[in-house]
């Protein structure tokens, strides 16, 4: 697979988290830009959104926000953006996010974070789409989720081959790698339409 044009990225809101996570999401959005790949994301200006937001802005890359009106009028949208769009709904701007994105990555977050993440792989399962989803674990942020879906694959709820519906990667320079290269899907269950 070739790099992707556009990648949607999934991550925190919140500022007050460890320096390492802002540097992976200042690197993670002055990377893309430098790769020439457009950054998606949920359109804000606040925690490590707002870091990758301007980290590709710096570089000179494209940078599409979407954002629901609800949170947009606690004015924390972004409006410096290449392009923002503003949508009636949280469903309007997760669908919106996946039609523009050729892939996904996960940097950490929180519930909403969570939320995005297993609903892309959720999607992917199901066959809804075939894009490639990265999650990177920086500093080991993740590896408590990680281990719970073992958990969930120990307990007969979650099928092993669906562990091939993500990559995990430990830190940004990898993602870039992760991202050009996703293996045959382990499922071969038909792409529908969302």
């Amino acid at each position: 697979m070739k790099a992707p044009n556009s990648v949607c990225v999934y991550c925190g809101s919140s500022s007050r988290v460890a320096a390492v996570h802002k540097e992976a999401a200042h690197m993670l959005g002055d990377g893309l830009a430098r790769r020439g790949i457009q950054l998606i994301y949920g359109g804000g200006r606040v925690g490590l959104m707002g870091i990758a937001a301007d980290a590709a802005l710096a570089a000179g890359g494209q940078v599409v926000g979407i954002i629901p009106e609800h949170i947009q009028a606690a004015e924390i949208e972004h409006t410096g953006l290449t392009e923002l769009h503003v949508v009636d709904s949280m469903h309007t701007r997760k669908r919106m996010m996946v039609d523009r994105a050729d892939a996904f990555v996960v940097l950490p977050g929180g519930l909403g974070t969570l939320d995005e993440a297993f609903e892309i792989l959720t999607w992917k399962q199901l066959g809804l789409h075939d894009k490639p989803v990265v999650i990177a674990d920086v500093d080991g942020y993740w590896r408590p989720l990680l281990g719970l879906i073992d958990h969930t694959v120990a307990q007969g709820f979650t099928q092993p081959a669906h562990r091939a519906l993500y990559t995990v990667v430990d830190d940004v320079d990898d993602v870039f790698a992760a991202l050009a290269y996703e293996p045959e899907p382990a499922l071969k269950i038909p792409t529908q339409k969302l």
